[in-house]
């Protein structure tokens, strides 16, 4: 599971925010986020098992983030990576065709170039939408489909806007453990076997100028870490 919102052109200083949860399994290798060695453009965290990226951003003034849509069967292990789409699109500005959005097990993935900002999915069939200038969210249902966590995000985002908060207020709104009112999966998920392993903030500004951060947890939920980047697009 994870979840993410995005708000594009509503911020009188950002042009783009962007604030995330990655959950996954605690013992499944990644790297923090970081230049990667073999595509040196691109900063994102990399995940160690399947060799692609989950949320990123690249000096080329890209940026790509990918869910899992949830599967009760499971990952078909005869698919591709779905983080295979984000380095794709991070070091080679390679949108998947429609017709090959079935290959991979069920994903949300946005992707940003600064003059567009585009979701795709392929559940409950394959497609293609541009984003407006807004407050969007991801999680883990298909586009349109109701779920509380990625709702609860876009509210806290939005509240964050108007209260012209600082950014490291949007680091707090991540660390969010409380239990929906429905009694749904809280923001922030503590648990030893599969949880909240980073959260992750992206700001650029309307000249281009940007930061990504990333802080990392332990199972318990205690700071494993810290990395930051400035770029510019």
């Amino acid at each position: 599971m994870c979840v993410v919102a995005i708000a594009l052109d509503c911020h009188p200083r950002w042009k783009l925010v962007l604030a995330g949860n990655r959950d996954e399994f605690h013992d499944r290798a990644a790297l923090p986020l970081g230049r990667w060695s073999d595509a040196p453009a691109v900063i994102a965290g990399r995940d160690l098992q399947a060799g692609g990226g989950w949320l990123g951003v690249s000096d080329a003034g890209r940026l790509a983030v990918v869910t899992n849509i949830r599967n009760p069967a499971g990952a078909d292990p005869a698919k591709l990576s779905r983080g295979a789409l984000v380095g794709d699109w991070l070091a080679h500005g390679q949108m998947p065709d429609l017709a090959a959005l079935p290959d991979y097990n069920p994903f949300n993935l946005l992707l940003h170039d600064g003059g567009q900002t585009i979701l795709l999915s392929n559940l409950p069939e394959p497609q293609r939408e541009p984003l407006l200038p807004g407050i969007h969210g991801l999680s883990n249902g298909h586009p349109g489909e109701p779920w509380p966590r990625k709702s609860s995000m876009e509210a806290a985002l939005a509240e964050w806007i108007a209260a012209d908060e600082t950014p490291e207020k949007l680091f707090a709104l991540l660390r969010d453990e409380r239990i929906l009112d429905d009694g749904g999966i809280p923001i922030f998920i503590k648990a030893p076997v599969y949880g909240t392993r980073c959260s992750t903030v992206v700001l650029v500004d309307h000249e281009g100028e940007g930061r990504i951060i990333e802080r990392r947890f332990h199972p318990d939920g205690s700071d494993a870490g810290e990395s930051a980047f400035a770029f510019r697009w």
